[in-house]
């Protein structure tokens, strides 16, 4: 297993990291425990890279893992993390309003060090855009964290190549979080490349396609009781059932190549260049380890070309957003 570097001057960390949106409720019910017993195995497994954010059960994930460092001082030690912040609800609960103002960015990152008792994130996100301030502004302010000792590198989500160059030219950014896997491939389109040419590392959520790459997707009764996923287009029907089908030759051919769905579409989004890193989510140890067998299976030329086959560019049925889901990230190509 060959480490990844988070950004061109960041540290190594093992090539698949957490993605903690699923340590709390949004995909479908979990526990404490069960958060603790994924950080437990990850630790185990020399996993380095923790992901979350200060949205994420409204700061639960965060004071989740705050409290696993604080009782676990060698994860303390090993594990890198990465928050965000830009996201705030509007006050009917009703969508979202982005606020990457100066004053908003620094309030929500003393919060998420507080929650998560550390003395600086290892990587701090913009999590959505406010285009009503330019990035270049932006990236000073973020540039303005580092100075201050509170955040070691910075990030944005779910941005455009075009913005990406323009944060960069005004700070290093370290690395962009962008929803990327073989059912979603649209970061191809100028983002991996734009993140190749600058040493930003691409970090991939999402990276089995919320479970349709999995030997056992969520059922289609179990994804209309998940909060994103019940108007999610994907896992609308006739779409769900389509998709099902499509991804079928693909676990075909995971059981012949001896390797779990999940660790094969790792595997293949390893492949696709040194500088992204997956940060799968997972309420199961179980499904955490099945997803770490990509992390050490180098595909072959010919399995590469197979996979392709079986599930070329534009296969999915129905887009990764609803129109509301669609608030927030930068359309780009």
């Amino acid at each position: 297993m060959k480490s990844r570097q988070l950004g061109q001057d960041g540290p190594a960390v093992y090539p698949v990291g957490i993605g903690a949106m699923s340590f709390t409720n949004f995909y479908g019910p979990t526990s404490e425990a069960a958060s603790i017993a994924i950080l437990d195995a990850a630790l185990e497994a020399g996993v380095t890279l923790i992901d979350t954010a200060n949205v994420y059960g409204a700061g639960s994930s965060e004071t989740l893992i705050g409290q696993y460092l604080k009782a676990n001082p060698a994860a303390k030690q090993a594990f890198k993390i990465t928050t965000k912040a830009g996201i705030t609800r509007k006050p009917d609960g009703n969508g979202n309003v982005f606020d990457n103002s100066a004053k908003h960015l620094e309030s929500e990152l003393d919060k998420s060090l507080g929650r998560l008792g550390i003395e600086a994130v290892d990587l701090f996100y913009i999590h959505r855009r406010d285009q009503s301030i330019p990035i270049e502004e932006v990236a000073h302010t973020l540039a303005g964290f580092v100075k201050a000792g509170k955040v070691k590198a910075i990030g944005f989500s779910e941005i455009a190549p075009s913005s990406l160059r323009r944060a960069h030219a005004v700070h290093p950014v370290a690395a962009v979080q962008s929803e990327y896997s073989l059912s979603t491939r649209s970061p191809e389109l100028g983002l991996t490349q734009a993140c190749a040419e600058l040493g930003t590392s691409l970090v991939a959520f999402c990276p089995v396609g919320r479970s349709l790459l999995t030997d056992e997707p969520l059922r289609f009764e179990a994804a209309q009781q998940a909060q994103f996923l019940v108007n999610n287009p994907r896992f609308l029907e006739p779409n769900y059932s389509a998709n099902i089908e499509a991804v079928e030759p693909f676990r075909r051919l995971a059981k012949e190549l001896g390797i779990p769905s999940a660790g094969l579409a790792i595997a293949w989004l390893l492949a696709q260049g040194e500088h992204i890193i997956p940060i799968p989510g997972t309420r199961s140890v179980t499904h955490f380890k099945q997803l770490l067998t990509g992390a050490t299976r180098e595909l072959k030329a010919d399995e590469l070309a197979a996979i392709d086959r079986i599930l070329p560019i534009g296969w999915a049925h129905g887009d990764r957003y609803s129109r509301q889901q669609w608030e927030g990230p930068e359309g780009y190509c």
